[in-house]
């Protein structure tokens, strides 16, 4: 979604780095590139104008220091303003260990509330909770039908009743709950197409009902300015304690996220980065900020990786690289694991110093599947021992994975190409020692 406005900040960063010192003059003008770089990624005008301020009176007065450039100062300023511009650190949920925990899902129609309330769902039973998905939307066609198949496809109970009004729902739900020893309700309310003044009605009297413990706006990020003016809306009406910022994957400018707490005065919570159910995130400021400046963002790199590695396959490979054993079939599992952690360009860009080159070059993030249908199309022996795959072999393996005979070969000769690899830096960890030649060749 940024990939515009790190672009530009990019270009600005090369400027100042080649110049020799920064004076008020190249000051004022690199302060004039980020006020029109903000305004094209659709950041509120009064949120600019007050970040932009900031930052030309904290560069002005700043006393460059010895172990960094100008330029690498005029960053980092910019880096904290950006992050105190969105909150300064990630917000702490209010809920209890020793009781039920209620949230309560507000937004307007398409936002993406019913598909966020399973996406939180799912973030929260990774965390212990035991979750209840309510289905309150009784105005929508279809609406109870996608929780209930949202639920049930991730294993988590929804309850739904199509004859009652909302607010006795919620009653007989939380009861149900409380029954059930459920730690934590999801209330997924009724949205309109527009603020109007029975939605309002309705969704205090919920909240009168329920008094969650958090109340999330459900905000579609791809709307620009009109998430923040709704969420505005809708605070003064009904106050709540958190955004939740839908589509951040989408092509949008991305002024939303930027400008949100100025403007409407409510955090940002989660931010959903895909459609998939795991696609949920909680919103950390300075991460943010650093992959808009393109610095990367290696924490959750780190998070993402842990996530999903499976540690018990890790070490028993980490054995087999030792004695020079890594096989096709070893290559495959670490290629399914990549694959789960998100897109390979979106990894890329959060290593630091990468964020540039990625968008420069074209990565093909099919050429992961292309790579898994070939060795998929290979048997049990083939796998284990390559060298085994004659010209025979290498049509039919060609035919089976729906590729070019060139393919498979490319294939093969860079598997060859890591194995030579790694059998040098057994030899190097023969006299350095295993652990930091590991560390050389698998970094995370």
């Amino acid at each position: 979604m940024f990939e515009e406005l790190s672009n530009r900040f990019e270009n600005l960063f090369k400027k100042l780095r080649g110049r020799g010192k920064l004076s008020e003059e190249n000051i004022t003008e690199a302060v004039r590139d980020v006020k029109r770089a903000l305004l094209e990624a659709d950041v509120n005008f009064k949120v600019v104008k007050q970040l932009t301020e900031e930052i030309q009176k904290k560069a002005v007065g700043a006393e460059v220091l010895e172990s960094i450039t100008p330029g690498q100062q005029f960053v980092k300023i910019v880096y904290d303003e950006l992050v105190q511009m969105m909150g300064g650190a990630v917000r702490q949920l209010r809920l209890h260990t020793n009781r039920l925990n209620i949230i309560v899902l507000a937004g307007l129609q398409g936002s993406g509330k019913t598909t966020a309330a399973a996406k939180i769902a799912l973030f929260f039973r990774k965390l212990g909770h035991r979750p209840l998905l309510i289905a309150l939307d009784t105005y929508r066609p279809a609406a109870i039908d996608q929780l209930e198949t949202l639920g049930k496809s991730l294993s988590v109970p929804v309850y739904a009743d199509r004859t009652k009004k909302p607010v006795d729902i919620c009653k007989d739900a939380l009861e149900h709950a409380r029954r059930e020893g459920i730690t934590l309700a999801i209330i997924d309310t009724a949205g309109r197409l527009h603020i109007d003044e029975e939605m309002m009605t309705e969704l205090k009297q919920i909240c009168e009902v329920a008094q969650p413990d958090e109340t999330f706006f459900i905000a579609d990020a791809m709307t620009g300015q009109d998430a923040v003016t709704t969420a505005e809306a809708f605070h003064k009406n009904v106050p709540f304690s958190a955004v939740v910022l839908t589509k951040m994957d989408g092509d949008a400018r991305g002024g939303a996220a930027l400008s949100i707490l100025k403007v409407a005065g409510v955090p940002i919570q989660f931010i959903g980065v895909g459609e998939k159910p795991d696609a949920l995130e909680l919103f950390y400021p300075e991460r943010l900020a650093s992959r808009i400046l393109g610095m990367g963002d290696i924490v959750s790199l780190v998070e993402k990786a842990q996530e999903n590695v499976d540690v018990e396959k890790s070490q028993k490979l980490e054995k087999k690289i030792r004695k020079n054993l890594f096989t096709l079939q070893d290559f495959l599992d670490q290629l399914r694991q990549i694959k789960k952690m998100g897109s390979l360009s979106d990894l890329l860009a959060m290593i630091p110093g990468l964020g540039s080159s990625v968008k420069e070059t074209e990565v093909d993030n099919d050429a992961l599947k292309k790579i898994e249908a070939i060795i998929c199309s290979m048997t049990v022996e083939e796998r284990e021992k390559p060298h085994l795959i004659d010209g025979n072999r290498r049509r039919r393996i060609s035919a089976g994975s729906g590729t070019l005979i060139q393919d498979v070969n490319k294939l093969l000769k860079q598997f060859d190409s890591m194995k030579n690899m790694m059998k040098r830096m057994n030899k190097i960890a023969g006299r350095r020692g295993q652990a930091a030649a590991l560390k050389q060749m698998f970094p995370m």
